[in-house]
């Protein structure tokens, strides 16, 4: 069992907003069911509970054309802050008191406040969770580990588009540099706090 202290520890809850939810198809609701179970057991234990979604203005300034990952979003109109599609799932929505940091890349780090958010409460152990595994929850581990915070990525409350890549980056990549663990544990521990 691995201990979580919750005055050194944050939730990261990435990219679980609509059109990247839907994408998902069935696969979604169970993640965001144990999502669930995990932001209410954060909550309870008071983790700092913070959201990560990506999000532009109005004509996609911060985008450019050579970066091959989003130039298809600044033609999809999709994204734009305060948009439908870029609200955060009903099911995992913020609370009072949450945070959300608004990213432009991939990895939650990338150009945003997020270093400073978790510097000023003290996290020295992230727990990560969402959608794409190949994308947010990768990008961030690697951020997080070469910014030397203690990870656990919750397994089953992240999803992939593509199962076996999900299934590699799980099994084989991200315990390279985290702890990856089922929500139940997770929860077990943060409970346990």
């Amino acid at each position: 069992m691995i201990a979580v202290e919750p005055n050194r520890s944050a939730l990261l809850v990435m990219d679980l907003q609509s059109d990247i939810v839907g994408v998902l198809g069935e696969k979604a609701a169970l993640v965001l069911e144990r999502t669930a179970g995990v932001v209410a057991a954060a909550r309870k234990a008071h983790l700092p509970v913070i959201y990560v979604v990506v999000g532009f203005r109005p004509g996609y300034p911060e985008l450019s054309p050579r970066n091959a990952t989003f130039a298809a979003v600044s033609k999809s109109g999709r994204f734009v802050v305060a948009t439908p599609g870029s609200d955060i799932a009903p099911a995992v929505r913020p609370e009072e008191g949450d945070v959300v940091v608004v990213k432009h890349r991939v990895s939650a780090f990338a150009g945003t406040d997020l270093e400073m958010i978790l510097r000023t409460n003290g996290a020295e152990t992230l727990i990560l969770l969402g959608i794409a595994t190949s994308g947010v929850i990768l990008s961030t581990v690697r951020h997080g580990a070469d910014a030397d915070y203690r990870l656990i990525v919750v397994e089953d409350c992240c999803a992939d588009r593509d199962q076996e890549v999900h299934r590699v980056l799980i099994d084989k990549v991200l315990p390279r540099q985290a702890n990856v663990l089922p929500a139940s544990e997770v929860t077990e521990a943060i409970q346990k706090g």
